[in-house]
């Protein structure tokens, strides 16, 4: 699913999936969350970005979780 309001770019935090046209990590966003704070409150910490861009960035990283292979417990060990 193609994400326009993420993009990669070596030169820009070392070519982590960033909200576009900023340097907010997809990762950040997902730890602020994780963390507890509201999506209301990041967009009063950082009030250049948009809501669709909070929710672009959860699908992003559903995305790209619905694509990795894992390996079960069974087998690491």
């Amino acid at each position: 699913m193609p994400h326009p309001d993420i993009t990669r770019d070596p030169k820009v935090m070392m070519g982590k999936p960033v909200l576009r046209g900023t340097r907010i990590t997809v990762e950040i966003i997902l730890r602020k969350l994780g963390e507890g704070r509201s999506g209301a409150e990041l967009l009063d910490d950082w009030p250049h970005i948009r809501e669709e861009q909070i929710r672009a960035a959860l699908s992003y990283a559903a995305d790209y979780m619905a694509h990795e292979t894992f390996i079960g417990r069974e087998a690491a060990e």
